[in-house]
């Protein structure tokens, strides 16, 4: 710009010069002045010169400048018309040119040089892969006017790919060579020297005493050291991710009483490592002992200075402005003692958000005081005991005025409003707001990391509107389903499943698109088979809010199966085993002991038509009948159902016959009518351990009795442990009258080297036992595809009878697996798992037991 000033002032310069030897100018028209005092003109003309390509029109548009303006010379005007093309990023270099003057008007020229534009972009000393991955991140359109800022952002993204991989030293050069096949048009060549990768060596700590090296390394999440043993950290240095780390180490320190905690310095040392050896041969046409040296990749060692002051301890905490409840009441809520370590992250916790027990905040915010705000002031630092004042506002109650919900366009509001907590007209809670999101969450049809809640509080009349957003995710499924057993082959399961049917909307052919949904109602059809074989068909429906004004769930099924034993179907000669079956149950959400509780009651009728069956013990012809009441009291208070972070589900669950031994001239034939009593406790707890990884924990009971001890247990509702739980296995039957139950690195039932209960009873245990630890960490919480890794430990067995029952018999085993959830497919499940135990008594390692198993699983979770 002062360029263009000074350029000015010599063309007025020289042009007054000009006049005065020619005598053009006259005394009466210009009055003497000296040569840098400015002259008002106005503007005569406007010209563009040097352009080629670009409207000369346009440009004189966009300086802002026209014919009959007054212009002072030098000036302001000239310099804003400069500043508006120079802003338009399309021209090179600018000039302001006085072309000549007629009395008191000025004619200019703009000389003018455009910027080329870009045709194509080339990167040299990369491999194609690489270069094209350049091109989507830099994101260059051809045709753009190519600027300096161009060329840096270029430069800039190409050295942060590399960087971000761990070449530190890349160089970039840029240059351009014009197109011959375009006018105006460049192509920028993009030569890159990547060096050599460079990796965190070494990680130290200076001036640190109270806390080690390697507590502090450890507080360290993405800056960490690369070693040979340390197979999942790259040991990239990347500079965002170090300052948050460094940040989550002075947070270390305040959590541990060191408030005064800094970080004074850090030093990033490039280090060449280099070694010499010696070897026998031929160099350079001579034999004999030669030495070479070898350089390593560069290495980088990291130095952090640390100064980390006194540690400190609270003292005397006292509290102003609370009226509501006693110092004494909010004291023992905190829960802070005299003579704690002094930590900010433990006050901010137990003062605003405690996730695993009650906070200050939630105490005044669960009874409506939405208003409520909490400042803690340290009043006095003595040696290194500090004093804290609560000063608190608690404000009015506030009191619900509107729900509002968005982003659902499937599922009605009237599905997701009577699972909130939070009512027009109900004092303001935030545990219950949170239980709200959690339920909304709960139903399957929305994403869960997108369920959003804003109260928006009213200060002015003391209410507050809560606006929960939802994002639908495909909750219908194509449920595919199977196994694979060495006698029985595949068994495979083709089905739909709608999970948010809506019977009330089946009625108008407009909203069969291609079902209709929408009312959280469920319509299971199923095919089941193996050829001829095997063959199963189910039907189920299910309403979640029987009525509509309360929870009572309501659901009935019919299922029929056929299973037949060999290949030879003959009529004479077969051999199988026919049931049909039906059930209705209903249950409902209990509010005692809190609403996380449901109990529910079914009834169901099975019957059994058995042809030559072989595999029930004394039972191989005839029909059986069984009448079964169930009841199932449960718990469920997990975040999630897809992946599940924290909470819990418990259930307790008793099936019950009539005692038909028990009624008078009862029939001698025990399978006649089937009687037994059955007890089933499952338990599982999801622990969050910190990041993503979660801890699950299970424990499984199962056992069956009978009313009269001089009968013999039945061949039904038994146990079989082993393989995936799926239940199809070597030489005995598949899923009829028994319940499987996976463990994972053993033989499906029945085969060979299956679990001895289930190998040699045909007809399986009345008990069993199950624990199981499982290490789960998501790799992806896309709705449409959630993919968790998993380790597990687990143990289990079932046995014949009471008397050989025995809790710490088990078989061992552990491996590692992986679960995927599709929307449209369900669940997909692949476990690798090793047994420990033999399950042929004295078979040693040298025996013919296959200990490790792979396990693949498609919609169904192992109990």
């Amino acid at each position: 710009m002062h360029s263009f000033f000074y350029r000015l002032r010599a063309a007025a310069l020289a042009w007054l010069l000009w006049g005065l030897t020619t005598g053009t100018l006259q005394a009466q028209t210009a009055p003497a002045t000296s040569p840098d005092e400015p002259q008002r003109y106005e503007i005569g003309g406007i010209t563009v010169s040097g352009t080629r390509y670009l409207d000369p029109n346009t440009l004189i548009g966009l300086t802002g400048l026209k014919v009959g303006d007054k212009v002072s010379i030098p000036g302001d005007e000239l310099g804003r018309a400069v500043r508006k093309l120079w802003e338009q990023g399309i021209l090179g270099d600018i000039n302001v040119l006085v072309d000549r003057i007629e009395g008191q008007k000025v004619f200019l020229n703009f000389e003018l040089k455009e910027r080329p534009r870009l045709s194509k972009i080339y990167f040299t000393s990369i491999s194609k892969t690489q270069a094209d991955e350049l091109r989507n991140k830099i994101k260059v359109v051809r045709g753009k006017v190519v600027t300096d800022a161009l060329l840096s952002n270029t430069r800039q993204a190409v050295r942060k790919f590399y960087t971000d991989k761990g070449f530190m030293n890349v160089k970039v050069n840029i240059t351009q060579e014009p197109d011959s096949s375009l006018p105006n048009s460049v192509e920028l060549v993009v030569d890159v020297k990547r060096g050599d990768k460079v990796r965190i060596s070494d990680i130290s700590f200076i001036g640190n005493e109270a806390v080690t090296d390697g507590k502090l390394k450890g507080k360290m999440k993405k800056t960490k050291e690369k070693k040979p043993y340390k197979f999942f950290n790259s040991g990239k240095f990347q500079r965002s991710d170090f300052e948050d780390d460094k940040q989550k180490v002075i947070d270390f320190y305040n959590s541990q009483g060191y408030r005064d905690a800094l970080i004074t310095a850090d030093s990033l040392i490039t280090v060449q490592d280099e070694y010499s050896y010696r070897w026998i041969g031929t160099e350079n046409g001579k034999f004999g002992i030669h030495k070479a040296t070898v350089r390593e990749a560069d290495k980088l060692v990291l130095r952090l200075y640390v100064e980390e002051g006194p540690k400190y301890y609270f003292r005397r905490i006292t509290w102003a402005g609370n009226y509501l409840y006693d110092s004494k009441t909010l004291s023992s809520v905190l829960g802070i003692k005299e003579g704690s370590v002094y930590s900010k992250e433990t006050l901010d916790k137990r003062l605003n958000y405690n996730p695993t027990g009650q906070d200050v905040t939630s105490l005044y915010m669960n009874d409506g005081y939405l208003f409520f705000s909490i400042d803690p002031v340290e009043t006095r630092v003595e040696g290194d005991s500090i004093d804290i004042e609560m000063r608190l506002s608690e404000g009015v109650q506030a009191r619900i005025k509107e729900v509002n919900i968005a982003g659902n366009t499937k599922t009605s509001d009237h599905v997701i409003r009577r699972e909130l907590r939070t009512l027009p007209g109900d004092k303001f809670n935030r545990e219950l707001l949170i239980r709200s999101q959690r339920e909304i969450s709960s139903l399957g049809y929305f994403d869960p990391e997108k369920v959003g809640l804003n109260p928006v509080p009213n200060p002015a009349d003391g209410t507050v509107d809560i606006n929960y957003t939802v994002s639908e995710k495909p909750s219908d499924q194509i449920t595919l389903s199977g196994g694979w057993g060495g006698y029985a082959g595949f068994i495979g399961t083709v089905g739909l499943v709608f999970n948010n049917f809506s019977l009330r909307k089946a009625s108008k052919f407009s909203n069969w698109r291609p079902v209709p949904g929408g009312d959280g109602q469920r319509l299971a059809l199923n095919i089941q088979a193996n050829g001829t074989q095997y063959q199963a068909y189910s039907f189920s429906f299910t309403e979640p809010w029987l009525g509509g004004r309360k929870p009572n769930s309501f659901s009935v099924s019919l299922n029929k199966s056929i299973q037949r034993v060999g290949t030879s179907f003959d009529a004479s000669s077969e051999q199988s085993i026919k049931v049909n079956s039906a059930a209705v149950s209903l249950g409902r959400r209990l509010r005692w002991p809190d609403d996380y509780f449901t109990l529910s009651n079914s009834l169901s009728f099975s019957q059994y038509k058995l042809r030559n069956y072989p595999y029930f013990q004394g039972f191989n012809n005839g029909n059986a009948n069984n009448i079964t009441f169930n009841t199932t009291l449960a718990r469920n208070s997990t975040d999630n159902p897809t992946f599940t972070r924290r909470g819990s589900a418990l259930s307790l669950s008793v099936n019950l016959t009539p005692p038909y031994s028990a009624f008078p001239g009862a029939h001698p034939n025990v399978n006649e009518w089937v009687e037994f009593h059955k007890w089933m406790f499952d338990a599982s707890w999801f622990t969050p351990l910190g990041g993503k990884l979660v801890l699950n924990t299970r424990a499984h009971f199962g056992f069956i009795g009978r009313y009269n001890d001089s009968r013999a247990y039945g061949p039904f509702e038994r146990f079989k442990l082993g393989g995936a739980g799926l239940g199809f296995g070597g030489s005995a039957n598949f899923l009829v009258g028994t319940e499987f139950v996976g463990l994972r690195g053993y033989d499906d039932p029945n085969d060979a080297f299956a679990i001895p209960t289930a190998r040699q009873n045909e007809s399986g245990g009345i008990a069993y036992n199950k624990f199981v630890m499982e290490m789960r960490y998501p790799v992806s919480l896309n709705p449409a595809a959630t993919v968790y890794v998993l380790g597990f430990a687990e143990a289990g067995n079932a046995f014949d009878t009471y008397r050989t029952y025995n809790p710490y018999k088990l078989y061992r085993s552990a491996g590692v697996g992986a679960r995927i959830f599709m929307a449209a497919f369900g669940l997909l499940g692949f476990d690798y798992g090793y047994g420990f135990d033999n399950v042929i008594p004295g078979l040693n390692s040298t025996g013919s037991q296959d200990r490790s198993k792979f396990h693949f699983i498609i919609g169904q979770q192992i109990r």
